[in-house]
């Protein structure tokens, strides 16, 4: 277990590999079980397709989620034994339940992963979060339970005809202990003085020539038998909290008032100064990811609303592990409040995201696991995990993008857009498919018959040695070529993993970026 590092594949099969203890805060915005379809590839607006991973099909109840659901109902000792037993009785063979069996499965690890002072933050949305705050309770005790927070992401859109509009997603905070770290001073939050309450505006009414706001304290002691801090200051005698000389040298930087002869003298107490106020476990100050921050990555979370998670349940040093780390917003805010970090995803894509377009221009160098480095261990990713291959192979051409529905895919392991239609195709749909075992000419056969079967402008049937074959390259010629501006391109290409390792990469137009729709402008995997 390395930190400062990514790793690729499920965080389920890394973390059963990990030492207990050794984890001071998780962070997990897993996919969320809602009604909404979120996209993995989007276009630009104007209509263009979208590979859309939609819950229904992610989450359905199928033979591995009844596999799941069994084992904790034979487990009678497991945490989750009673908690699924109720999800059963009460959901029935659902997606619902699929999902949180399939959370459950991930979060029975997370226990043991963190040291006693340790927390974790589970993000999540209406409609699983009560749910979850069962499967919560039954893992790490409803005692440990911390706090259920409210983030207001968007400000509500359009008019809903049979319920209010959702505008906010909900983070459940649990502790490992009583002896878990909390940073109080953390929770707090500077005045922003154009936005100040009425009560606070008439309690620091007072300005400076600079526009400073302050209110006048009281400087006399409660203690009355003070000999030592009895003394006569600008003609009144008190007993004073300061000594004399404290007072004289705060009068002298003009923090100490007299507001008339005779009068008592008073502190300046500065707006500015203060800690602020303390935020409460309802967050509306937080706006949704915009401008520069954004990415395209269609769950993105703003960098503010991690930091605000770490400071105050970690300390410099600590370790912060994010398994479904997406784009690495956790992990960037970690970095930048000094604690160390490891994020995992099952996306090859989000792995390239974060190095690219987070930790290169933090000027960080992460480490990565699971990602093959040479073409031997390509070949054994390739027999030991076949489906985390195809998604990391389609991956290594930049502007294609793994299918996420993993199994029932029609012959197509990854897809993506050109820029321009070929001006005799009426498609700019790419299509790939990925085979990592040995070459059989039928399955090159079947590939092409789905490039024209799904009416694709061209296809990359991927291996991870070069094809030699004769006959396989005269079948791959037959489907012929197709013009992009000036270029003709051939409709079926074979290429290999061979071949990436040694920088040669296939004969195609411009292609769109799977996260913004937007041109590739150049490679981001070289």
């Amino acid at each position: 277990m390395k930190d400062q590092a990514l790793y690729y594949g499920d965080c389920l099969d890394w973390m059963r590999e990990w030492p207990s203890e050794s984890v001071d805060l998780i962070y997990l915005d897993p996919p969320f079980n809602s009604d909404e379809n979120y996209n993995i590839l989007f276009g630009t607006g104007d209509g263009t397709p979208a590979q859309v991973r939609g819950f229904n099909d992610t989450w359905k109840w199928d033979e591995a989620a009844a596999d799941r659901v069994q084992r904790f109902e034979n487990a009678v000792a497991h945490p989750l034994h009673d908690a699924t037993l109720a999800f059963k009785r009460l959901l029935g063979p659902s997606g619902l339940l699929a999902y949180l069996t399939y959370m459950g499965e991930r979060i029975t690890e997370m226990p043991r992963l963190l040291r006693p002072n340790g927390s974790i933050y589970l993000h999540c949305d209406p409609t699983a979060s009560h749910y979850l705050k069962a499967l919560m309770d039954a893992l790490f005790g409803a005692k440990r339970f911390r706090n259920e927070i409210v983030w207001e992401r968007t400000l509500p859109k359009g008019l809903m005809t049979r319920k209010l509009p959702r505008s906010h997603d909900v983070l459940l905070g649990y502790e490992r202990s009583e002896s878990a770290t909390w940073n109080n001073d953390a929770i707090f939050r500077p005045y922003d003085q154009s936005r100040l309450d009425e009560k606070t505006r008439k309690q620091y009414s007072n300005l400076d020539p600079d526009g400073r706001r302050y209110q006048l304290t009281s400087l006399l002691n409660p203690n009355k038998d003070r000999p030592n801090l009895t003394y006569e200051f600008l003609g009144v005698t008190k007993v004073w909290r300061w000594t004399k000389e404290r007072m004289e040298d705060a009068y002298a930087r003009g923090l100490v008032v007299q507001a008339a002869p005779g009068r008592t003298p008073r502190l300046k107490r500065y707006l500015d100064e203060q800690r602020g106020r303390a935020f409460s476990d309802v967050w509306t100050d937080i706006p949704p990811v915009s401008g520069n921050e954004r990415l395209g990555y269609p769950t993105q979370k703003p960098l503010a609303l991690l930091e605000r998670i770490v400071r105050p349940a970690t300390n410099p040093g600590d370790l912060v592990l994010d398994p479904f780390c997406g784009c690495g917003t956790a992990v960037i805010a970690a970095h930048n409040l000094g604690r160390r970090w490891i994020g995992v995803d099952i996306s090859a894509t989000a792995i390239d995201i974060i190095q690219e377009r987070r930790l290169k221009p933090a000027g960080v160098q992460a480490e990565t696991f699971g990602i093959p480095q040479d073409l031997e261990s390509a070949r054994k990713l390739a027999a030991d995990k076949p489906l985390d291959f195809e998604a990391w192979a389609v991956t290594r051409i930049s502007g294609l993008a793994p299918n996420e529905r993993r199994t029932g895919d029609r012959g197509v392991d990854g897809r993506g857009m050109m820029l321009e239609k070929p001006t005799d195709r009426d498609s700019k749909l790419v299509l790939a498919q990925v085979k990592g075992g040995g070459f059989q000419i039928g399955q090159l056969r079947d590939f092409l018959h789905v490039i024209e079967r799904d009416d694709a402008a061209c296809g990359l049937f991927i291996t991870v040695d070069p094809v030699t074959s004769g006959q396989a390259r005269a079948e791959a010629r037959g489907l012929g070529d197709m013009s992009v501006g000036s270029g003709r391109y051939p409709r079926a290409q074979l290429w290999s993993i061979a071949d990436w390792f040694e920088g040669r990469r296939p004969h195609l137009p411009t292609l769109t970026d799977p996260q913004t729709g937007k041109p590739i402008q150049s490679s981001l995997l070289g």
